[in-house]
């Protein structure tokens, strides 16, 4: 995403526009008013008797609110200006904007301003696109108000936009002659609505959840203090750290939304601008992340994944029973399956992961009641994993996409079309067996013994679950291991060949647990070696490599994300230092995105370019890099749940030199738990 984009959301809602706060959107500067997967306004400009407007200031209120403060004409007209106009935007539920215009003279003066209005209706995943609409758009002005439609059969979308002062109002937006006297101002407020209308002309989301609403920006506000008061207070001598951590938990409120099936618990957007929708992934990663922080956002997430997990075998869709989706959509390329998304299962790590947030939720908050709850879903979630997800019947976790003409090729977490790689470059034939797989499925198994010995009652289950663990982590050790590189395969191809790029999947598999012992020294060499850790953090895919690119989405950029949970498994297995170093440089790199990490950036070396170089099209906020620096501090404050209490474990590089983290919620209560690089100053919670 362009980063010079300002950008304000409530959820799946959200508006992004140029510096000036005007929207004209083109295939590569994704702006416009977005709701329910679609854009309800691709053109939003304003002028003052002609002229567009020039940014004097910008303050970003909060996440849903944002104020300009415009002079019109050119730069160099600033020192003459005798108008000035306050361009005030919020959203919440819809969008709204209030123009103030400032006559600065000592006489009356007469002004014409314009907001001209148009809109595509294009749907959120094809933003990015040339497009040419199918069905028929329309435009009216009626009961003075400006109705923008799009129709297509029974799908019906459009933008209702009414004024608070009196204008003149045509099908291509408002004009106001407005009279204002000396040093006086003039002002409107602009509402506009996105409409998803039934035939009969109700709103789709009316008839769904009678009665429910979208919050004002005062709610809005109070909500956000609510949510900051009850995650934990950080402080840290580092004041990086701090900053990161107080734009994670903004970040994570702002991207917080109610699916249409899901009418009170939010749970995450995956982030901005492609993805601010329901995935799959996404949201149980960024839970995983937030559990010592946010542990309702892991409930939500899996309460809504169960609610759509799989049921039947259906091609278009890659649907099998119990396989947990990677994404729902409501766009009008997924009403008429055109596309998948309705939802869509092209995933093959997301219903092992399901698991392990269950099982991680019970650790940290003793809610038993959520394990027996969700015991079908997860049962039949690792019924998938032996089931569907063995496809060669070898114990393997393997992907290949049932619809061949618009499912994802690679249905891990690096889905780019040329992720998985041979060294020399090579793609390798379907399917594919990607490494982390095989580790989030053992995983899964380890913990969905727990949870059936401890609590389904069903102890022969739980042996058998531990047995095919040890099974496969035997197995995995032998065929994946790269001998000449002494590193695991990225990937196993569909003739059982090595697929033996060397990349930053092998540190997923420590957190998973499937690395011998023996071997994780090794691991831990590579990710802190000179072809994978930029200085900034671990590339997605080792210098060297045929494919490597270090602005290439997942073959050679740098993920927060994947760098915390990478950090996590090296803390696992003893690395603390190591742990620290890639905390550090993620960290560091954050002041450089004034605390708000994208989705990746640049996997250029860090003695090269001094700066870390943001990857172009980022989704920022992200929910997964935004849980980063949260899974970042359990880290370093080694935070582990045993039994009811808290382990505090603190390994800190000197540059953080002391962590403090107060009221951290779990099944203990809340405590406190402090870190410092000086072994006396540090203790466990309290």
């Amino acid at each position: 995403m362009k980063s010079d984009l300002v950008m304000i959301l409530d959820g799946n809602i959200f508006v992004l526009s140029d510096g000036s706060g005007d929207i004209d959107a083109k295939p590569a500067v994704p702006c416009g008013f977005f709701s329910f997967d679609t854009r309800f306004l691709s053109l939003w400009r304003l002028t003052v008797d002609g002229e567009r407007m020039s940014t004097l200031a910008m303050d970003d209120r909060s996440y849903f609110e944002v104020r300009f403060f415009l002079v019109p004409g050119a730069p160099t007209h600033y020192v003459d200006a005798k108008v000035s106009v306050i361009r005030e935007r919020s959203v919440a539920g819809s969008f709204e904007e209030r123009l103030t215009v400032l006559n600065h003279s000592g006489e009356t003066a007469e002004f014409t301003i314009r907001v001209d209005a148009d809109c595509d209706f294009i749907p959120l995943i094809m933003a990015g696109e040339e497009s040419t609409p199918v069905g028929r758009l329309y435009r009216r002005v009626e009961d003075g108000r400006l109705h923008l439609g799009y129709q297509r059969e029974k799908l019906w979308r459009e933008t209702v936009i009414s004024t608070t002062e009196p204008a003149q109002i045509d099908e291509h937006g408002l004009t106001y002659h407005i009279r204002i006297g000396p040093h006086g101002r003039w002002a409107t407020t602009l509402h506009v609505r996105g409409l998803v209308l039934r035939p009969d002309g109700a709103d789709v989301r009316e008839h769904v959840h009678p009665g429910r609403r979208r919050r004002d920006r005062s709610e809005l506000q109070q909500d956000l203090q609510q949510w900051l008061g009850r995650a934990p207070q950080l402080a840290c001598d580092w004041e990086p750290l701090e900053q990161t951590y107080r734009r994670s938990l903004i970040d994570l409120a702002a991207l917080r939304y109610s699916p249409l099936t899901l009418p009170a618990e939010p749970m995450p957007a995956a982030g901005l601008p492609w993805n601010a929708t329901l995935t799959g992934r996404d949201p149980i990663l960024t839970s995983l992340q937030a559990l010592p922080f946010a542990p309702e956002l892991a409930l939500a997430t899996l309460r809504m994944l169960g609610i759509d997990q799989g049921a039947v075998l259906d091609d278009f869709r890659d649907e099998e029973p119990g396989k947990i989706l990677r994404e729902f959509r409501y766009g009008e390329t997924v009403a008429f399956e055109e596309r998948p998304q309705s939802p869509y299962y092209g995933a093959a790590d997301t219903t092992p992961l399901y698991v392990v947030l269950l099982d991680e939720y019970e650790r940290w908050t003793g809610d038993a009641a959520v394990v027996h709850e969700f015991e079908d879903e997860a049962r039949a979630a690792l019924h998938w994993i032996d089931e569907y997800g063995d496809i060669m019947g070898d114990g393997y976790v393997w992907y290949q996409r049932r619809n061949e003409e618009t499912g994802l090729e690679n249905q891990c977490w690096k889905e780019a079309w040329n992720s998985i790689s041979f060294r020399d470059g090579r793609l390798p034939s379907l399917p594919r067996a990607t490494c982390e797989l095989q580790g989030y499925a053992y995983d899964a198994k380890i913990r969905g013994a727990r949870l059936a010995r401890e609590f389904w009652n069903d102890p022969a289950y739980a042996d058998r679950l531990e047995r095919q663990a040890a099974e496969l982590k035997q197995r995995f050790n032998r065929d994946f291991w790269v001998e000449d590189g002494e590193y695991y395969a990225l990937a196993l191809d569909g003739d059982g060949r090595q697929v033996d790029a060397l990349s930053s999947n092998i540190g997923h598999l420590l957190w998973s647990g499937i690395v011998e012992q023996s071997r994780a020294a090794k691991i831990a060499e590579h990710l802190l070696g000179p072809r994978l850790f930029s200085g900034w953090g671990v590339r997605t895919l080792a210098e060297g490599q045929g494919r490597y690119n270090p602005i290439g989405y997942h073959v050679g950029t740098v993920w927060p994300f994947d760098n915390a949970f990478i950090a996590w498994g090296l803390r696992r297995y003893g690395f603390t230092d190591e742990a620290g170093r890639i905390a550090e440089g993620i960290i560091d790199a954050s002041r450089h995105f004034q605390g708000r990490l994208p989705e990746a950036f640049g996997g250029y070396d860090r003695e090269l370019i001094r700066l870390p170089v943001t990857y172009p099209a980022a989704s920022s906020p992200q929910a997964m890099a935004t849980g980063a620096p949260l899974l970042m501090v359990r880290t370093l404050l080694g935070l582990e749940p045993y039994g009811e209490d808290l382990v505090v474990a603190p390994a800190l590089p000197e540059r953080f030199g002391r962590i403090e983290l107060l009221d951290i919620p779990g099944r203990w209560g809340r405590v406190d738990a402090f870190g410092s690089v000086d072994p006396e100053r540090s203790n466990q919670a309290g």
